[in-house]
């Protein structure tokens, strides 16, 4: 009741944010950005001796860019060496927030090395004690504006980004602790009810805590002198106010990445760049943090783009700190895509995990959170490509009706069973969707146990955080907050690991009293996935069809000639584009118009390096027949349709098969068409040209008014 009446928790948040803005105790402003503009992806002007004298300089507090521009930034800092060595140094970078995602979004350059991502969940940049050496350094940011607003159909191409001072300031680390716990305390109670006796032990502490803090004079030494005091008596409170909930999270860092969406694949490259550089920058900071990432498609623009970035990825693979999860090679729709397509996204992405990172890092979990839908087929797929556990959160999006389980046994349609698990992490209270991107607050980490349906079979739960599609993944926050909650009064038990870490606990703990899920999971939303850009849902069947018939005629060359070489890496790069463009948000069509414009660029680049295999292949196996026609039927099905021949027979010609009897043909405007019977699957049918004896008797037609003749047939 005192709390209540003294309005503890509001004085207490509010003091919060009032002491957040003394963490920086000291402040060096940076010389304003020169700024230049362009629309292609080429590479950024970030190197020493740019001649950027005639770029414009930005100003604080003026307005900068448009939507959807690429742009550098170049300026220079130094660190004033009469700093106190002992509080940790950063640059803030507050270079704009439109109201959308997580731009303006740029990879930092210091000296002309990439260092880490910047954006609006990333602003500060801590640096290592190098640059205290007075020096003055190159820093220059390469990056993209955004798309302008969240409203996709009503952007504001006019919307403007505002520049903000930037600086190099030094970081209060012991202030800022305490602000993260009281930040996890204050979560815990605004999430208890009145019942619970850990509210009022937590409000009493934190009121303690907070009434010995010296806030007479804001940077005064007193204040900065009484925090540990402040910070030594809130722990010792929290610790007496109870004990953790007998609940297990394991929390797992990621940065869920759209390969195209509201933004071109073009600039997905970019942004696994950055978000990539600024998980690998936390992980220097904080000992324990680990982080997962899935679709090997953007390890291999990694590796092609950022060889140095790729390089240190494989390092920290090895040291089990980040982990790869996918197993497909992108995160592709499941529904639209070809049974083959399926198959050849786990064969892509096998594949390549296996050659860059070592069999004895595959991971056996397939990682598909934001797909619109699963087929029943996929867990026979997920078995013979060695996979064992499913992972997703869609499902929480059903339009109406809620799969009654979250952790289950998924059987396929040839009874595979795969584990599988939805995550139960709600975004926030007034959403019931579940989350792939949590911020790890103290809501979202209660939802996650009072969300799950199956608590009396386990207690072991995941959560994923992190800011996706350019937002550079996990925080600094959110790492302060995993190391407040390990052991935190009336709060399930949190701790830093792997998924599959959590796949093997939940599989060895609880896997024979799990339910069976046997049916396809059915997404009741995104209906319109089946019927919109339908050019390029064409374009993808014709692909798959293509590349079929491709392979079959470039198989069949292989057996009949030693000499033919195979054409693989040119088939796997076919494959690669197919299914790329199988992404959930290409193929479906729900992206935006520039992505479609690419993709039919992509399938004009498949065609063509079908087409060439297919005619090598076709002029080889000519070579090794003694024939002048070819009939090959590449499809698992009889044929006997009439075939068209774009070439015309002369008159005394006809058409024989290899057993010597012929077949029927008739001349047509564009050529010949041939009845050779029926042609069997997977075969090659030779015909040979011969020249009839009785030409004339064969070939006069007898027209009269009702009557048409020839030696074959009579029409009256």
């Amino acid at each position: 009741m005192v709390h209540n009446q003294r309005l503890t928790i509001k004085k207490i948040s509010q003091r919060i944010s009032l002491i957040k803005q003394l963490v920086c105790r000291q402040s060096h402003p940076i010389s304003p950005f020169r700024l230049a503009m362009n629309n292609d992806y080429q590479h950024p002007a970030i190197e020493k001796g740019v001649d950027d004298a005639a770029w414009p300089t930005i100003a604080p507090h003026t307005y900068w860019g448009n939507a959807n521009l690429n742009f550098t930034l170049r300026t220079y800092f130094e660190v004033p060496v009469s700093w106190d060595k002992r509080h940790p140094i950063a640059l803030c970078l507050p270079i704009g927030e439109p109201d959308d995602f997580s731009h303006p979004e740029a990879l930092v350059y210091i000296d002309g090395l990439p260092y880490a991502g910047c954006d609006r969940h990333h602003q500060e940049i801590m640096l290592n004690d190098t640059f205290r050496d007075g020096k003055s350094h190159l820093l220059a940011l390469y990056g993209w504006t955004g798309i302008g607003g969240w409203d996709i159909l009503n952007t504001n191409k006019n919307t403007q980004i505002l520049m903000r001072p930037c600086s190099v300031v030094q970081i209060d680390q012991i202030l800022r602790d305490f602000i993260a716990t009281a930040r996890v305390a204050l979560g815990v109670v605004n999430n208890l009810n009145d019942s619970q006796p850990e509210k009022w032990f937590l409000l009493n502490a934190m009121d303690e805590a907070f009434k010995t803090l010296d806030m007479r004079e804001p940077f005064d030494s007193n204040f900065y002198q009484s925090v540990p005091v402040a910070h030594t008596i809130l722990k010792n409170r929290i610790g007496k106010a109870g004990t953790a909930l007998d609940v297990d999270i394991t929390v797992t860092g990621h940065a869920h990445i759209d390969v195209a969406w509201l933004w071109t694949i073009g600039q997905s490259r970019h942004k696994a760049g950055r978000s990539f550089y600024s998980a690998l920058h936390l992980m220097e900071q904080f000992e324990d943090y680990h982080f997962t990432q899935s679709q090997p498609q953007f390890y291999d623009y990694i590796r092609q783009d950022y060889p140095e970035l790729f390089e240190k990825i494989k390092r920290k693979v090895k040291e089990k700190r980040w982990e790869i999860t996918g197993g497909m090679w992108v995160e592709a729709d499941c529904n639209i895509s070809g049974p083959e397509s399926l198959a050849r996204q786990f064969l892509l992405g096998r594949r390549f995990f296996r050659e860059h990172f070592g069999s004895d890092v595959e991971s056996p979990i397939l990682w598909l959170p934001d797909v619109f839908g699963y087929s029943a087929n996929l867990p026979q797929l997920m078995k013979l490509a060695g996979m064992k556990y499913f992972f997703t959160t869609k499902m929480s999006w059903n339009q109406y009706n809620r799969i009654p389980y979250d952790s289950f046994f998924w059987q396929g349609l040839d009874g595979t069973k795969i584990l599988t698990h939805f995550v139960t992490t709600k975004q926030n209270k007034e959403n019931e969707y579940t989350t792939y991107s949590s911020d790890v607050t103290a809501e979202q980490v209660i939802s996650t146990w009072t969300n799950f349906q199956q608590k009396e079979l386990h207690q072991q739960l995941l959560i994923t955080y992190g800011h996706g599609d350019g937002g550079g993944g996990p925080t600094r926050e959110m790492l302060e907050n995993i190391c407040e909650m390990k052991n935190f009064p009336a709060l399930p038990k949190v701790h830093q690991g792997s998924a599959l870490e959590f796949f093997e606990k939940l599989e060895s703990d609880s896997a024979e009293h799990l339910p069976t899920w046997n049916n396809e999971l059915y997404l009741e939303f995104h209906r319109g996935t089946y019927t919109t850009q339908s050019h390029n849902k064409r374009k993808n069947r014709k692909s798959e069809f293509l590349m079929h018939d491709t392979e079959f005629l470039a198989t069949t060359a292989t057996l009949l000639d030693s000499t033919y070489k195979y054409p693989t890496s040119t088939i796997s790069k076919a494959w690669e584009l197919v299914c790329l463009n199988q992404f959930h948000d290409i193929i479906t069509g729900s992206s935006i118009g520039e992505v479609y414009a690419d993709s039919m660029k992509d399938y004009e680049d498949i065609n063509e390096m079908a087409i060439k295999i297919k005619n090598d292949a076709i002029a080889t196996i000519a070579a090794h027949t003694n024939s002048d026609v070819l009939i090959i039927n590449p499809s698992g099905f009889d044929y006997s349709d009439p075939i068209l021949l774009l070439d015309q027979l002369l008159d005394n010609q006809s058409l024989v098969l290899a057993d010597g009897t012929s077949a029927l043909v008739q001349p047509i405007k564009d050529g010949t068409l041939i009845d050779a019977g029926t042609v069997k699957p997977f075969s090659i049918t030779s015909l040979m040209k011969t020249c009839n004896k009785n030409s004339n008797d064969n070939n006069n037609l007898i027209v009269k008014p009702n009557l048409l003749e020839n030696s074959c047939v009579q029409v009256k």
